[in-house]
């Protein structure tokens, strides 16, 4: 199922954006299966059903962003580690900042406050995560 952007996560990339005069890439990141035969046969766009990912979100979402004036790149990312595909897009595009902006109610807590750990350790940038981070039992981030 894909995971739709969270809407105080847009708020802060498209605000960041403005404020900053920086470039918005929009990552939409969805997770492909192992299947040798298909890939070979479909490639990785035959994997995905159109159900499966959020692009009409993340679409919208950049569409928003260029109506704000902010100048945005959407990537399309298949693979089977998420996690370090992400941070690979962030050496590659050298960003200042990661807003991890996936839509809590879609992802689950649990899945989130994972991810959040394993990008923040390894981003070598600053990450906000949405809406307000990943928070443990006592109320700390993690």
């Amino acid at each position: 199922m894909g995971v739709p952007v969270s809407p105080a996560g847009e708020r802060m990339a498209i605000e960041t954006a403005l404020e900053t005069h920086a470039r918005l890439v929009l990552v939409n990141v969805r997770v492909v299966p192992i299947a040798p035969l298909s890939r070979y046969l479909l490639g990785v766009e035959g994997l995905t059903l159109p159900h499966e990912e959020a692009l009409d979100e993340v679409r919208a979402t950049a569409s928003r962003a260029a109506r704000e004036g902010v100048e945005t790149l959407l990537l399309r990312v298949g693979t089977r580690h998420p996690a370090r595909a992400l941070l690979e897009v962030v050496r590659e595009q050298d960003a200042g900042l990661l807003v991890l902006a996936p839509d809590p109610a879609a992802i689950g807590p649990r899945a989130l406050r994972r991810l959040a750990r394993r990008v923040c350790a390894a981003a070598g940038c600053l990450v906000w995560v949405a809406p307000d981070g990943p928070v443990d039992s006592r109320g700390a981030l993690l």
